[in-house]
């Protein structure tokens, strides 16, 4: 009764919202996010960003009051994009990774493995992206949706296996765990990539439906991965842009431009905090997993170039399927190559060259 008695005020403070003046001095908005707050780029949301805005709006004469939905009170975990188009939200962390056909271009980082292992970089390469590509923006505005920046992501991706790998050739015949399209980072390796995700992950390495896994150290070390896969190999695979914060687009554009300019500081300020939060979460993650007895090596330089020449084309196989659809597949893979290789990244392999 309580749970129904908050989404049906939620849902009414979002019409409220929407329907509002730009004229008045004061101003609602549900903010939506699948995950619950125990993932930082939420907590994020509520520590920093909400925070950051309202100092932002303070002198302006404006008010701005949130409502905060998240932990699928209001959307499921890639339900945020459809719940703020229909109106339900004006605000939302989206996650692109979750809407592979309707975000394709913001995947970038999952069809670019081995890319830069740096989330500064990553991060930033994608946001500047949506100002140089237009492309980039349209999949956005397509949905009535504003894309205000704040890229969140997860930091450089490893390999956690039940036996020791020094060499490509070590992976032969071995079933691997992977999630979504990081499967691909696995063809022609001679390793069987096995699709899977963070619940499942330890129950396989367990009973051996698997013998290893492709995860990023902050999901790896809270779920105790390493209990089952004690070998942890540093392979950088790189880090990934997952998505962003966003407003419903019709609702930001009748805001006063204070307000609108108090809510990009809130994003602003979001980006670093979230940053900062994730280079600890890292630092934490690899120590409590050496404490857990996980053995950490770094993948030889040699043999990761060897792992990347082993693969098929994949981003220029992603770049050129999109171009198909009339999107700017090649644009982007490209421009991304280049903003990694400019940031100082040493490619193993250069993708868009061949």
């Amino acid at each position: 009764m309580r749970m129904a008695s908050y989404l049906a005020g939620t849902m009414l403070s979002a019409a409220l919202a929407f329907a509002a003046p730009a004229s008045a001095d004061d101003f609602n908005a549900t903010v939506v996010a699948g995950h619950p707050p125990i993932f930082l780029w939420v907590k994020t949301l509520t520590e920093t960003f909400i925070p950051a805005t309202q100092k932002a709006l303070e002198g302006t004469g404006h008010t701005l009051t949130f409502t905060e939905a998240y932990g699928g009170t209001l959307a499921k975990v890639g339900g945020e994009l459809e719940a703020m188009e229909d109106g339900l939200a004006q605000i939302g962390i989206v996650s692109s990774l979750f809407e592979p056909s309707l975000l394709s271009l913001q995947n970038v980082s999952y069809a670019t493995p081995f890319g830069s292992p740096d989330v500064d970089v990553v991060f930033d390469a994608v946001d500047e992206m949506h100002e140089e590509i237009p492309d980039m923006r349209k999949l956005w505005e397509d949905h009535d949706l504003e894309y205000l920046g704040g890229g969140f992501g997860l930091e450089d991706y490893l390999l956690m296996t039940n036996f020791p790998v020094t060499s490509l050739a070590d992976l032969e015949g071995r079933k691997i765990n992977a999630p979504g399209p990081a499967v691909n980072w696995l063809k022609d390796t001679g390793a069987v990539g096995v699709s899977g995700n963070l619940t499942t992950y330890y129950n396989d390495l367990q009973t051996g439906v698997t013998e290893g896994v492709i995860v990023f150290p902050t999901a790896a070390a809270p779920a105790k991965l390493h209990e089952q896969a004690k070998y942890v190999t540093r392979t950088h695979f790189g880090a990934q842009y997952a998505g962003a914060i966003v407003a419903k687009k019709s609702w930001f554009e009748e805001l006063p431009e204070e307000v609108q300019s108090a809510i990009r500081t809130g994003v602003e300020e979001f980006a670093k905090a979230y940053r900062a939060g994730l280079d600890q979460r890292v630092t934490a993650a690899f120590e409590a997993m050496e404490a857990g007895g996980a053995e950490i090596s770094e993948l030889p330089d040699e043999e990761r170039v060897k792992w990347a020449n082993a693969l098929p084309n994949l981003p220029m196989d992603w770049a050129k399927n999109l171009d198909g659809q009339g999107l700017a597949g090649t644009e982007v893979v490209k421009t991304y190559l280049d903003k990694l290789r400019a940031a100082g990244t040493e490619l193993p392999r250069e993708w868009d060259k061949e």
